[in-house]
């Protein structure tokens, strides 16, 4: 959400083309995205609070990078006679990506979503719609803040603020405050004791699965698909906003003002999904979220009207609202606490490798048809052949479970 108000200012200020710096995000996010999943092995191993440390200054340190590479760049084409700046500034453009989606987007997303997980059980879906209520708040707000202090300070000036606030500040609360089990403060999940009766949820404390035999369900590429294909579009989205609105005739601050109603709606629909999660299949939550999907890509190509943009609004808070339902609840739930870093980093990675994918994809539309519409329309395709296929996506435990009382 962030890089998106910064896209036009590094087109501008490094000289490169938006099917460059598209092509830079990409190599720098697919990269981070494969090394996600080993970022989880070691989250099983060391802990939140470790792992959230580590990432909180590395992702300070990539920001400062990121302010340097102009200079960086112009001094490197000096040494290395054979490279033009151009190409050395996508190299570092590529590292410096790398930085901020492995270390913000990936393990710091990661960590702290299944920190959460761990503290609540049978209650967790409710824990995870407050939990996401500031997080569509946090997504809808960034672009504006950030918009603002850019205007104010410069987009240099702006990152180094956000590495102070996130290398510094960010990491001594994460020393302070994070625990990764309850066990760990002498508590239990979720603070008390709920009778099973309360709640339709099967405890996770008995469902074990390593990413081996999630890999092999059904339902796990399902799920796993619905996360990769919303990050691939909402990247994409919000990657080009300024352009996207610019060509439907409409300013950047239009294009940004659709964020805040979005985030109203997403927050309503997360914290009662949320809700309702601990008491229905995930699949229903799952097919809510194709249906906003396709919603949303609705509005896209109809954007140049207020019923287009209205539908857009619409679609982008369903999405929204149930994708940080489905990212956080669906691995404990259906494969257990035991390996949760190791499956949901495997998932995040190809979350990570789909927002690479989106940006890159739209700017060839672009590019090639001066028009994103046709990256629109494969993206339509793909939501609705995924949301007839989500109508299978069932949980095998809440299966044994309705077999069991059966009998």
């Amino acid at each position: 959400m962030g890089v998106s108000v910064f896209t036009n200012h590094l087109i501008h200020d490094m000289s490169l083309s938006r099917v460059q710096l598209s092509f830079a995000y990409l190599i720098g996010t697919v990269t981070s995205g494969l090394l996600i999943t080993y970022a989880g092995v070691l989250y099983d191993k060391a802990g939140a609070r470790v792992i959230a440390i580590g990432a909180g200054l590395m992702l300070g340190a990539a920001l400062v990078y990121l302010t340097r590479v102009n200079n960086i760049a112009k001094n490197l084409s000096e040494i290395l006679a054979f490279a033009s700046e151009e190409k050395i500034k996508i190299v570092l453009m590529i590292i410096g990506f790398f930085g901020i989606r492995f270390f913000g987007q990936g393990v710091l997303t990661m960590v702290s979503r299944n920190m959460v997980m761990k503290w609540f059980d049978k209650r967790r879906g409710f824990a995870n719609g407050i939990l996401g209520v500031f997080t569509a708040f946090g997504f809808s707000y960034s672009p504006i803040i950030l918009k603002n202090i850019i205007e104010n300070r410069g987009w240099i000036n702006t990152w180094l603020l956000l590495a102070l606030i996130l290398g510094a500040f960010f990491t001594v609360f994460v020393f302070f405050f994070f625990r990764d089990n309850p066990e760990d403060a002498g508590q239990i999940p979720d603070g008390k004791v709920i009778p099973e009766k309360l709640s339709g949820v099967k405890s996770t404390s008995e469902i074990n699965f390593d990413l081996k035999d999630a890999v092999k369900s059904y339902s796990f590429w399902i799920f796993n698909l619905n996360i990769s294909i919303v990050a691939l579009y909402f990247t994409a989205f919000t990657f080009h906003i300024e352009s996207i609105f610019n060509s439907a005739g409409f300013d950047s601050d239009t294009a940004f003002s659709i964020f805040l109603p979005g985030s109203i709606i997403a927050a309503i629909v997360h914290l009662s999904g949320s809700w309702l999660s601990d008491y229905i299949r995930l699949k229903y939550i799952l097919i809510i979220s194709f249906v906003g999907l396709m919603i949303s890509l609705l509005g896209l190509l109809t954007i140049k009207n207020s019923i287009g943009i209205t539908t857009l609004i619409i679609g982008n808070g369903f999405l929204i609202g149930t994708y940080n339902i489905l990212i956080a609840v669906t691995w404990p739930r259906f494969y257990g606490l035991k390996n949760l870093g190791k499956i949901s980093g495997f998932v995040m990675s190809w979350a990570v490798m789909g927002s690479a994918l989106g940006p890159f994809l739209f700017s060839l539309s672009e590019r090639l048809f001066s028009s994103y519409n046709p990256a629109i329309y494969f993206m339509l395709c793909l939501a609705v052949t995924l949301f007839i296929l989500s109508f299978w996506a069932n949980n095998q435990n809440d299966d044994k479970i309705t077999k069991k009382k059966s009998e």
